[in-house]
């Protein structure tokens, strides 16, 4: 087996993109990970043979709208650690991609085509200044890991009951004041992180959730001695309040 084409720039203090890059049309593997880039040229839609593409701990505060033209990213797209504040409607491209990241920016939004991302595994979007999530995110049906920690989420899209593979929902450090109902009935969901939020109710439903391993209601005002967490209790489910 061939072994994968790299460029790992990774913490070369390069300040921008050497313009060979975009020469290197044979690569597969780009790293320019913690380099003080401001600025990612619409080149970079040359490389179409990569499958992943690092740009994580950069001060990027845009991408180009040519990265949906990488539709051979079937690995990771690292976009955390940035100072973006939109992403291209064009990232809905990308639907072999198992891996996003855009944590750690300044986004207020995800594009509605985040929806046709349908390869996503993993999406990670924490700390940034999300208020809602597109309603197209319930067409993620292989995502199994979503990470939202500390924005501003008051709510869920009703969309989010079709994420029947989800895993793993992290929601600590929001704006919920109730469990969102679009979650009732996922049958493969382990772990739910809603701690720091503003919750003082719990729906019966959650002991129906059949997968259930742990529940983390930490720093919220709801009442630890609900029978509802004595019952998750004895069926072996791990709750944290």
């Amino acid at each position: 087996m061939t072994a994968p084409s790299v460029l790992d720039l990774w913490r070369r203090h390069l300040g921008q993109i050497p313009g060979s890059v975009w020469q290197r049309t044979e690569l597969q593997v780009l790293i320019l990970a913690d380099n003080d880039l401001t600025d990612l040229p619409p080149a970079i839609g040359r490389l179409h043979r990569l499958t992943t593409l690092d740009l994580g701990h950069n001060r990027l505060t845009s991408v180009p709208a040519e990265l949906g033209a990488l539709t051979g990213l079937s690995g990771f797209l690292y976009l955390h650690d940035n100072d973006l504040t939109e992403l291209p409607d064009t990232l809905g491209a990308l639907t072999r991609l198992r891996y996003l990241n855009v944590g750690e920016n300044k986004l207020s939004a995800l594009p509605e085509t985040v929806g046709r991302m349908t390869g996503l595994v993993e999406l990670r979007a924490q700390h940034n200044l999300l208020t809602t999530l597109p309603d197209g995110l319930g067409a993620l049906h292989a995502l199994r890991e979503l990470w939202l920690r500390g924005n501003r989420l008051t709510g869920l899209p009703a969309s989010v009951s079709a994420l029947r593979e989800l895993r793993h929902l992290e929601l600590r450090e929001n704006s919920l004041t109730d469990v969102p109902n679009a979650l009732a009935g996922l049958p493969l969901l382990r772990h739910l992180d809603l701690r720091g939020n503003h919750l003082t109710h719990l729906p019966d439903w959650l002991t129906d959730l059949p997968a259930l391993e742990k529940l983390d209601l930490r720093w919220n005002p709801c009442d630890p001695s609900s029978p509802l967490v004595g019952e998750l209790e004895r069926r072996g489910c791990v709750v944290l309040v």
